[in-house]
């Protein structure tokens, strides 16, 4: 789908409720061409010297949405997203059980490489925002051999604690001298979505996209779970078994919770809503 002729392409996707979080029922193809035309309206805004709103596209989980059920604030920044994308087999199949039958997964990664190419043919200025200080020559080498003429314009290794203010001021200084279109926020969840949310008003036009790991992915250094156990819903166990440390609470504590919130919410046992309030 071309950006500059697809004019429907500025119509953000359907939300569905999914525990409280409204999850965006698109595709690869379709979020791809909504977020290109974010692009091009910030370009057409910037020509005429005005201003559009930033925004940012949540990669969701099931690991952010159970989150979301028990803290406010983070049900907020998701339900605050542009674009909430079904990031996560479960999810999946949440929203295929709620009508959408046709829904497949919208994985961070690979949703990162539809939006490098479109990056690359149209011309969209890209920033990195994240990643390890020796990832990110690596990844940028990377993209730049898998899509030629792609802008990388600047990239950004925060370091393992908050920033400073200056510190940020002097990031989003970066960011908006090197005339970036798109940032992608490769720092862990719910990090970056704090971050996205924090900076959308500071930021206008860009468009920000929360891809997690995707730039160990791409950069070689981890490697992902076969298609297969991405496709059965089975990557999990695949990156538990690569970083117990760091991921065991996730999967073992707080993910089971999803499925029996789910069933009951598909029963009409007990609601969710999207404004923070309590259900029943």
């Amino acid at each position: 789908m071309t950006v500059r002729n697809e004019k429907q392409a500025a119509q953000a996707p359907q939300k569905q409720n999914v525990l409280g979080v409204g999850i965006s029922a698109t595709s690869y193809e379709e979020a791809t061409a909504v977020c290109g035309s974010w692009v091009e309206q910030r370009r057409a805004a910037v020509k005429q010297g005005l201003e559009v709103p930033g925004r940012y596209v949540a990669v969701t989980s099931v690991h952010g949405i159970v989150n979301a059920v028990s803290q406010p604030d983070i049900q907020a920044i998701l339900n605050g997203a542009d674009m909430a994308t079904p990031d996560g087999m479960p999810v999946v199949w949440a929203l295929r059980s709620f009508g959408h039958k046709a829904q497949q997964r919208v994985y961070g990664p690979t949703l990162m490489l539809h939006v490098c190419a479109q990056a690359a043919r149209f011309g969209h200025r890209i920033f990195l925002y994240g990643g390890r200080t020796e990832t990110l020559p690596v990844l940028v080498q990377n993209l730049k051999a898998r899509f030629p003429g792609i802008q990388i314009v600047d990239s950004y290794s925060p370091p393992f604690r908050p920033l400073t203010p200056e510190e940020d001021a002097d990031c989003i200084r970066r960011i908006r001298e090197a005339d970036a279109d798109i940032v992608f926020v490769g720092i862990s969840t719910p990090k970056q979505e704090r971050w996205m949310a924090d900076h959308k008003a500071k930021l206008p036009g860009v468009v920000m996209f929360g891809v997690g790991a995707a730039f160990d992915f791409h950069a070689g250094r981890v490697e992902q779970a076969p298609g297969w156990m991405q496709r059965s819903g089975l990557e999990w166990f695949f990156r538990l078994t690569r970083e117990p440390k760091r991921l065991w609470r996730r999967y073992v504590l707080e993910t089971p919770r999803f499925l029996p919130l789910w069933a009951m919410q598909w029963a009409g046992l007990r609601t969710f809503s999207m404004d923070g309030s309590r259900g029943k």
